[in-house]
């Protein structure tokens, strides 16, 4: 009887040991895609940011080229 219990235990032992394995292995595996959700969040964020300056840029290009033209039409009308 106290072997059957020896064995009984040690199976159980034994998965126990796989369960807290696998819930390991799953804790680094949510771990990791909390870390990539971040990252992509962060990266995102860059983008936006690089995109809204480009398009500020863009907007004070347009408007020196215009201040540019009135100038030469300007200078144009002065000759």
């Amino acid at each position: 009887m106290d072997e059957k219990m020896l064995d009984l235990l040690e199976k159980i032992y034994i998965e126990l040991q796989e369960v807290k394995e696998n819930f390991a292995t799953k804790h680094d595996v949510v771990r990791i895609e909390n870390k990539m959700d971040i990252s992509h969040k962060a990266l995102y964020d860059g983008y936006k940011q690089s995109i809204e300056a480009i398009t500020e840029i863009k907007h004070k290009l347009d408007e020196l080229t215009k201040r540019v033209e009135t100038q030469e039409i300007k200078l144009q009308a002065l000759k």
